[in-house]
């Protein structure tokens, strides 16, 4: 048994739960998932006993209560995976709080327009121009990692890391809003989806009854909703 528990929202929407529990699955940490269900009547409550402002994710590590999904990313890597949470070179271990750290605090406008959504294709989804400027930060951001110090491997950085699990519900959102890719986005696209823990977070999310009516936007004109 495990004295690691990570308490979750909704699969289908809560892009910052999936960021440490992608984490913990792809290095096969021991951890017990609590999900607690976004925007009912009883989520206060539930969520008041562990000081984080009612918000999720949260890491219970035994008595120690962590919040926020960079500072639980941070505690695990530190605590759990001897650092290998981030790259090994000094220079590129510091890129990559950096980009974890500008995906933690921007793109505004992208997380509005493009809430996360497993159960949704959604073709021919015009964005505005601030949404746009997002998306295409995102992929400067992602050609940066890639070409600079991700040439050795699948991942943003060659390996999987952090920066991985940060822009993970990105790819989610990308896809499920078909966002146009060029061959090297579409690369890495692939590779996120074809991961098998997110393979199974995405069906988990498609299984879920809740619907967040906050989180199902007001569509385009022209734009089509296909099942995920």
């Amino acid at each position: 048994m495990t004295d690691l528990t990570l308490i979750i929202g909704n699969k289908n929407y809560s892009s910052w739960s999936l960021r440490p529990w992608i984490l913990l699955r792809h290095f096969k940490v021991p951890f017990t998932e609590k999900r607690i269900a976004l925007f009912t009547d009883t989520m206060e409550q539930e969520l008041a006993i562990y000081g984080s402002d009612t918000k999720v994710p949260v890491l219970q590590d035994g008595e120690l209560v962590v919040w926020d999904s960079l500072a639980i990313l941070e505690y695990v890597s530190e605590r759990y995976l001897d650092n290998q949470g981030w790259p090994e070179n000094v220079n590129a271990r510091a890129v990559a709080r950096s980009v974890c750290a500008e995906m933690h605090s921007s793109f505004p406008h992208l997380r509005e327009a493009l809430p996360m959504n497993c159960r949704k294709h959604f073709k021919h989804y015009t964005v505005s121009d601030k949404t746009q400027r997002d998306i295409n930060r995102v992929k400067e951001i992602w050609a940066k990692c890639r070409t600079e110090y991700g040439q050795h491997g699948e991942w943003l950085f060659g390996d999987f890391s952090a920066v991985d699990a940060m822009y993970a519900p990105v790819v989610l959102r990308f896809a499920g809003y078909d966002v146009k890719l060029n061959k090297d986005e579409q690369a890495y696209i692939d590779t996120v989806l074809s991961h098998p823990d997110i393979l199974e977070w995405i069906a988990a999310g498609k299984a879920e009854q809740e619907v967040i009516e906050l989180d199902e936007i007001e569509l385009p004109s022209g734009t089509i909703v296909e099942p995920a």
